[in-house]
């Protein structure tokens, strides 16, 4: 019986030190969860291709409630979550420009809204740290910067087609990685062709 009290005496002691030690935590961390954090810029989309989305409202609507979480709290931030899991998760069920239309771009969307869950999820944590919403946080914004990059890409790609004028796979060429200069050189390659073949043809006519 002597036993058993010392033994029950020990578990209500260490049972109150936990408790203890979790309570100051959580005291701890609240102040830190108010220290405003300013986090990297977003990368956007070229402005030569806006008028390419300017319709498209659920990815103009996200843009515009990313501008809160430039410089913000990461209290402000969890307060924030919710609502741009739900503007997050409109934009990868909207209907999007046909041309975004591919698998790579649904992906970085997917990944986009996998981190607004994440996010999320840590609303119902009473114990979050600062750090791991700041985490969090940066985490969003480069993987939104991503979906704005393969905008510019894509866009970049049409452009490309549109102004030679020609099919590209055709020609074996990456337009991605083709600059101006590549490209006004192609351009005038693919002229001089079309002219030879042309005074070929005229050529054979009057042969």
């Amino acid at each position: 019986m002597k036993y058993f009290s010392i033994l029950l005496l020990f578990v209500f002691i260490f049972s109150c030190d936990k408790k203890q030690e979790t309570t100051t935590q959580q005291e701890d961390s609240k102040p830190l969860l108010s220290v405003e954090n300013e986090f990297s810029s977003v990368k956007g989309i070229n402005p030569i291709f806006r008028k390419d989305v300017e319709e498209w409202k659920e990815l103009n609507a996200v843009t515009d409630f990313l501008e809160r979480f430039k410089k913000a709290s990461p209290k402000e931030v969890l307060s924030n979550a919710l609502e741009l899991k739900g503007l997050v998760e409109s934009l990868k069920d909207s209907i999007k420009p046909v041309i975004f239309n591919a698998s790579s771009f649904d992906a970085r969307i997917n990944i986009f809204y996998n981190e607004t869950l994440r996010l999320a999820d840590m609303t119902t944590i009473p114990a979050i740290q600062a750090q791991e919403v700041n985490v969090q946080t940066e985490k969003i914004l480069e993987a939104f910067s991503a979906v704005n990059a393969k905008v510019n890409t894509i866009l970049s790609k049409k452009r490309f087609e549109d102004e030679i004028d020609i099919d590209v796979s055709f020609i074996g060429l990456d337009s991605t990685k083709i600059d101006s200069i590549s490209k006004k050189a192609i351009n005038q390659q693919l002229q001089n062709r079309k002219i030879n073949k042309k005074e070929d043809l005229e050529l054979q006519k009057n042969q």
